[in-house]
């Protein structure tokens, strides 16, 4: 106990989960380090224990290691993708505890597929850091702006001193006041690569530091890990787009609804987003995403700026429908992080997504599942099905306690 320590808190609720050093990352060093929280909280973690990923592989993604939380993990497909890097069948991983929702995504795949796939596109693909600098007053901040393109080389130098893969694209000034956020805007290549390009965006703002009162390195306007309506305008992450034209008698045989049934939802659904602020439109992008992500270990957490985005239904002049979906702010990998750990890395394969040179083929299919689920969940809504697909496929009735 340190002397600084409040002296009222009893001694085993201050005590911290043991470290055990630099051998934290063994079977032994876990199984001890399980025992001691089983000890101090009555649980028996049977099922944590029952881990398969290598302890020594956790190093790196979890601090602290006790064993593995394990999510069910499903299938669906086939999802038809023509894209520019995603082309081809495929058949999805999707993480869940939620009953219907893989059946829901793939009831919108096989409709897509039988109208002949969606088509997705990436249209832009960045990460940005954005510290905001103090400065003495408005001119210094001004003169810290109008310097910006002169000292761009020297910033982008010092920059991407500190990564083989991230490269400065711009910098992006924005002045409030004596106040400066300056908006870093990188290419990542096939990492989210957020913590590489806060080092980065560090190194050069340590050259600008000295003419300014000092910085923070986040001001929260890169939106990372959380919605703001700047997502909409992209650069946070790879921008893409879905879109798939299905024929009215595709839209009934597979979502049991017409064209005109859909567009309704849309319409009505539109009103129910504005009256409630929303920022973008969609059903349940957050679904997919999410169940991806946990899938093919990704940073979960970036489903709160993933999701922003807009679904799209309207009635072609044939009487058909086109559907799409814009995702302007999708932050996926496909190297670092999770991807390479354990079942992260098997459901990348799955799809032919792991390793360099593959993360906008994820997106791509991202972009496709998130239009397979927006499309299930408008037809269930219209043929006034969503209520019985839950009942049947979901746990709604917890078991009693005996």
């Amino acid at each position: 106990m340190t002397d600084d320590e409040p002296k009222d808190v009893p001694r085993g609720d201050r005590e911290l989960v043991p470290r055990l050093d630099d051998q934290g990352y063994t079977a032994e060093a876990l199984g001890r380090r399980r025992a001691w929280v089983e000890e101090r909280t009555g649980t028996r973690l049977a099922a944590v224990g029952g881990a398969t990923t290598p302890p020594e592989e956790m190093r790196g993604n979890v601090e602290n290691p006790i064993g593995e939380a394990r999510v069910p993990l499903g299938v669906a497909g086939p999802l038809v993708i023509h894209g520019e890097h995603a082309e081809g069948s495929f058949y999805v991983p999707l993480a869940t505890t939620e009953g219907a929702l893989v059946r829901s995504y793939e009831r919108g795949m096989v409709a897509i597929s039988r109208a002949g796939g969606a088509t997705a596109r990436v249209l832009a693909d960045e990460n940005r850091v954005s510290p905001i600098f103090r400065c003495a007053n408005v001119a210094a901040a001004a003169a810290l702006v109008r310097s910006l393109p002169e000292r761009f080389g020297e910033l982008a130098a010092a920059a991407e001193a500190t990564t083989r893969h991230g490269r400065l694209l711009r910098i992006e000034p924005q002045p409030f006041g004596r106040k400066v956020i300056l908006h870093f805007v990188y290419s990542t290549g096939d990492a989210h690569g957020m913590n590489m390009i806060v080092k980065a965006t560090d190194a050069a703002c340590r050259r600008l530091a000295p003419e300014t009162e000092g910085y923070y390195i986040f001001s929260g306007a890169e939106s990372e890990k959380h919605a703001s309506a700047s997502l909409l305008a992209g650069g946070k992450g790879k921008r893409v787009t879905a879109g798939a034209l299905l024929p009215a008698r595709v839209v009934r045989a597979y979502l049991h609804a017409t064209p005109e049934e859909m567009v309704e939802v849309w319409q009505h659904t539109v009103l129910g987003h504005l009256q409630a602020g929303a920022v973008g439109y969609n059903g349940h992008f957050a679904n997919g995403l999410t169940s991806l992500f946990i899938a093919c270990g990704q940073d979960v957490a970036n489903v709160a700026n993933a999701a922003v985005g807009v679904g799209h239904f309207e009635r072609t002049a044939t009487g058909d429908l086109y559907a799409s979906v814009t995702l302007p702010s999708l932050t996926v990998a496909t190297v670092g992080g999770g991807t390479g750990l354990g079942t992260g890395r098997e459901c990348l394969e799955m799809i032919g997504c792991h390793g360099a040179g593959k993360a906008k083929k994820l997106a791509e299919i991202a972009a496709a599942l998130l239009l397979a689920g927006e499309l299930s969940m408008a037809g269930a809504i219209a043929s006034g099905e969503f209520v019985a697909a839950h009942e049947a496929y979901g746990r709604n009735r917890p078991a009693e306690e005996p």
